[in-house]
């Protein structure tokens, strides 16, 4: 890494300070100062308004647009905020017609908008049984099938599905991403989705309530915009008393106008991402994850799955080596028969150090 690489990597890491021991980003990544200082100051703002300070505020919307624009590569016309993954992948859901091939083994919020899109008579859903790899998804495509949807990062073993070989094999079907547990934490080929849908909680550090999609020309000229409202028609503040067509672009998914507070957050998280690049933070995470994998070994910990972000383990005793953990301040998730560890860029030695000292005893 040059030395501008390393300065901004300096910079970036400089912006968190979370205590020893946490290392649960899977679950939720406590932001950093530069979203606390946005949160702070837009909200002061809005506390002393004045006759233009709603205007001004609602510029932060295109902002964050605008950023996760770049980091997709693609233009703001073809993103849209959310306020969190949930709800992009129902409106992904209802938007939908046909018949779907869903991984019955995807986290919730990727399974129950498809199974009340079929309760709705939108769409007939094909539960892919088995591990979402390329060749289980190749295995279970029809001819029939007109949508597939993923997660990007699987929650329970962190493993990795590449979305370029994934789009060539489902073809011209529209390819649904849930991409919550890998946008800006892996590097991975997000153009391939026709809609990605990323909550900002956790990777990227922006807090609850921020999010977005991007929708690709061919989501766009499939998808129904039937979960959207009046911000997400053409001219949504001539009251004519009329319902007016959808909007173009991506903006026919808006519901209402969201937070500018929310908006700036995530903003300033998706920016603070680009000012260092997702490769060198995914190689500080995943340098992360292989020193954790060594720390459980070390303790007498199984391994049961290593992904780029996320490390499951077990232990003889999984109840007590949770209990362990959380009383010493590690935070972790544990879930049954094992526990889950989702170091982030700037997880520190000692963090690791303190896993392992606990898992030892």
């Amino acid at each position: 890494m040059d030395r501008r690489a390393t300065d901004h990597l300096t910079e970036y890491l400089a912006d968190f300070d979370e205590p020893t021991g946490y290392v649960d980003f899977a679950r939720f990544g406590p932001p950093g100062r530069s979203v606390l200082a946005t949160s702070e100051s837009l909200l002061r703002r809005a506390a002393q308004a004045g006759p233009t300070t709603v205007d001004e505020l609602m510029a932060e919307e295109p902002r964050a647009k605008a950023a996760a624009a770049r980091l997709c590569g693609t233009s703001p016309d073809h993103v849209v905020l959310v306020p969190n993954t949930s709800l992009g992948l129902v409106q992904a859901a209802f938007g939908c017609q046909g018949e779907v091939l869903v991984p019955a083994s995807d986290f919730p919020a990727n399974t129950y908008p498809w199974a009340r899109a079929q309760q709705a008579g939108r769409v007939k859903v094909d539960w892919l049984s088995g591990p979402a790899t390329p060749q289980g998804i190749a295995d279970a495509l029809t001819a029939r099938t007109t949508a597939v949807t993923v997660s990007a990062v699987d929650f329970r073993t962190g493993y990795h599905l590449d979305l370029a070989a994934l789009r060539d094999l489902v073809g011209d079907r529209l390819l649904i991403v849930d991409g919550i547990q890998g946008f800006g934490a892996v590097s991975s080929q997000w153009a391939a989705a026709d809609v990605l849908v990323v909550g900002g909680q956790k990777w990227l550090r922006a807090g609850w309530g921020t999010g977005f999609a991007v929708l690709s020309d061919r989501a766009l000229d499939r998808l129904e915009p039937l979960v959207s409202s009046w911000t997400g028609a053409q001219d949504p503040v001539r009251f004519d008393d009329l319902i007016h067509s959808p909007a173009d672009g991506a903006a026919r998914w808006n519901i209402t106008n969201l937070s500018p507070i929310t908006s700036g957050a995530l903003a300033s998280a998706l920016e603070l991402v680009e000012s260092v690049g997702v490769e060198a933070i995914a190689a500080r995470i995943t340098s992360g994850v292989e020193a954790l994998a060594e720390a459980v070994r070390s303790a007498g910990g199984r391994i049961r799955a290593q992904g780029p972000n996320i490390l499951t383990f077990d232990m003889p005793d999984v109840a007590a080596a949770g209990a362990a953990l959380r009383g010493a301040g590690i935070a972790a998730t544990v879930r049954g028969d094992h526990i889950r560890l989702s170091p982030h860029a700037s997880t520190s030695a000692e963090t690791v150090d303190a896993v392992r000292d606990v898992l030892a005893r």
